[in-house]
């Protein structure tokens, strides 16, 4: 897994004008090729006399999937200039579809690739990005004598404190980076002087904003 990287924040809708034409872009993130495919064929449904739905989509961890399809346009006008925005701003587990209706100008392959690049980037702005960081949850069991001084503490950190059970004793679920889990161990255990539990929990994925 990761330890970190950027994607959108789900689905999201943007339109712009260019030359009479109007492109729509329609974003989405799609962590499988079939999601990828799926989000591609409902948004040529729902945009069935639109000129064109051209798409992109980048998939997996290392990017392994990368698709581009011009959707009846000039070979490598859309997109391909769909996919380098995506790749710009190392985006993961995303797909884009930009839906044209032709305004009655031809704008020509350079008009085409700036236009698609625009409509993308907007588009993606409007959605907005999000960066993924892979934390380990952190289970810290303590008397309540010391809940005082390690809350505090735990707020006025960098760590992120995630939920506080009250039992009989004291368990603190607290969110830490997969790199600093021991550190992390090592100043609770010399916080509480060696007598809290500390365990370590599953790893999870936390999102936020750009």
């Amino acid at each position: 897994m990761l330890p970190n990287y950027y994607t959108v924040k789900g689905y999201g809708e943007h339109e712009i004008e260019i030359q009479k034409s109007r492109f729509i872009a329609h974003i989405d993130r799609a962590e499988t090729e079939e999601e990828a495919q799926q989000f591609i064929h409902k948004i040529k449904k729902k945009n069935w006399n639109a000129n064109h739905n051209c798409s992109a989509f980048m998939i997996g961890e290392n990017d392994l999937i990368q698709k581009a399809n011009d959707d009846g346009e000039p070979s490598g006008t859309a997109g391909v200039p769909i996919l380098e925005v995506l790749k710009k701003k190392h985006l993961k587990d995303t797909v884009v579809v930009i839906t044209r209706y032709f305004g009655g100008i031809k704008l020509g392959a350079g008009g085409l690739i700036r236009a698609y690049g625009k409509a993308t980037s907007e588009g993606l702005k409007e959605t907005g990005i999000v960066e993924r960081k892979l934390m380990r949850i952190m289970h810290t069991t303590i008397e309540y004598t010391l809940l005082g001084k390690v809350e505090n503490e735990l707020r006025s950190s960098t760590y992120q404190l995630k939920e506080i059970h009250y039992l009989d004793k004291v368990e603190i679920e607290t969110y830490v980076e997969e790199a600093q889990a021991e550190a992390f161990k090592v100043w609770m255990v010399e916080m509480t002087s060696g007598q809290g539990e500390i365990r370590t929990g599953e790893v999870v994925y936390l999102e936020y904003d750009t």
